[in-house]
């Protein structure tokens, strides 16, 4: 809770931060990397900066927890905080970088705003920060302590086992710990963080989804290809679809993430688009690995049958699941060659199919995608509280703040 003296001062100043709060943040980030190249090593994602998406995903994570304090100060917003450590967590976040940000950040408030950040304004905005910083530090290191980690052994070697092509463009990979010991339990829906070093010798991390049910020994997660539309091609994604194989080693991190499934006892309703399938198929593996009764229902929408990653997968987990259905919009005509419950051709409409009663709804693909089903979701009546949402890369909706 921001103090008395502060909490003025941000109210009166939250308008003009916000206003000025993407340069201040593109200053932040050019000021810290110019100091501490370091962290771009091992750290953050070069692609999201040079984007620019990292540094409006921490403009906005900024300026909606100064908005709650302000608007809500009798409690943080827990989803926005959850977020955010599960996936400091999975990059080895250490407490001390957070005095690093801190200097930075309040650096980049008086370049940008100047003589309008005076010592009052400077303190309670100071303020601010550290309210945000040690609630993600208090966080992390529950997590770093659940999973008997710390940032500094956080990475882990594992071995490829098995690497097959879902896609032309989507790869699955199968690991096994080096050490032999055994794997990590995940939650359903969770991802892991796979640390891999560029041609030029800086490590690149990069998030990616478990596929499958733990058994122990290995994990499975599922990579899409980044390339083509404009765009450079994806570092990590390159060389894992082009590079890495059968054999090689990668380092990768725990498992971490907040968008988990909740009460299996409540009926389930998984929408996806694209590579957005990939977090749901490890929620529908586990629950057709734990012999769930609970009502499951998948919606997902693709190009067409060929470009469906993890379908034979999902088909398989949605047959040992009683009653559960799985229904599905192909850009390009409904053809099939899987026994689905419905195919439709077009785009996503959630208003084809009967949706059942007490769902908690679950969220992942193009954040258009989403915005389109969340709305759409709401007009059907069901709770913003009971729509959960996966976003690959930094979140640039924020859609779930409590």
């Amino acid at each position: 809770m921001l103090s008395n003296t502060a909490r003025p001062v941000v109210e009166a100043t939250l308008p003009v931060v916000g206003a000025h709060i993407d340069t201040i943040t593109q200053r932040f980030y050019g000021h810290l990397f110019a100091e501490h190249p370091d962290l771009i090593d091992g750290t953050f994602n070069r692609g999201n900066q040079a984007a620019g998406a990292q540094q409006q995903a921490l403009a906005g994570s900024v300026a909606a927890f100064a908005g709650a304090l302000v608007n809500r100060p009798d409690r943080l917003p827990e989803r926005l905080l959850a977020r955010i450590a599960h996936k400091h967590a999975s990059l080895a976040v250490q407490p001390e970088q957070y005095k690093v940000v801190h200097d930075h950040l309040m650096w980049a408030i008086g370049d940008v705003l100047g003589e309008a950040v005076t010592p009052d304004v400077a303190s309670a905005w100071d303020e601010v920060y550290w309210l945000m910083a040690n609630a993600l530090i208090n966080a992390e290191r529950d997590l770093y302590r659940a999973r008997g980690v710390q940032p500094d052994t956080t990475w882990r070697t594992w071995r490829v086992e098995h690497k097959f092509a879902e896609t032309d463009d989507v790869d699955t990979f199968v690991v096994t710990p080096a050490d032999g010991l055994a794997a990590p339990a995940a939650l359903p829906g969770q991802y892991v963080t796979v640390l891999l070093p560029m041609p030029d010798g800086v490590r690149q991390p990069r998030q990616y989804s478990l596929t499958r049910a733990d058994d122990g020994r290995n994990q499975q997660f599922t990579v899409k290809w980044v390339h083509g539309g404009g765009m450079p091609d994806g570092e990590v994604s390159t060389l894992l679809h082009h590079t890495i194989d059968v054999g090689d080693e990668l380092t990768i991190s725990p498992p971490y993430g907040d968008v988990v499934l909740a009460d299996r006892a409540r009926p389930v309703v998984c929408l996806s688009a694209g590579i957005g399938i990939t977090p749901v198929a490890g929620m529908l593996s586990h629950l057709a690995a734990a012999g769930s009764a609970a009502r499951v229902m998948v919606l997902h929408a693709d190009v067409d049958e060929r470009s469906f990653a993890l379908r034979r997968q999902v088909v398989g987990d949605i047959a040992a699941l009683p009653g559960a259905s799985v229904h599905v919009w192909y850009e390009r005509g409904a053809e099939t060659e899987l026994p689905l419950t419905d195919v439709f051709a077009g785009m996503m409409d959630v208003s084809q199919v009967p949706l059942p009663d007490g769902a908690v709804c679950y969220l992942c693909g193009p954040l258009p995608f989403m915005q389109a089903v969340r709305s759409a979701l709401i007009d059907r009546g069901i709770a913003a509280r009971d729509i959960r949402y996966e976003i690959f890369g930094p979140d640039l909706w924020l859609a779930d703040r409590d």
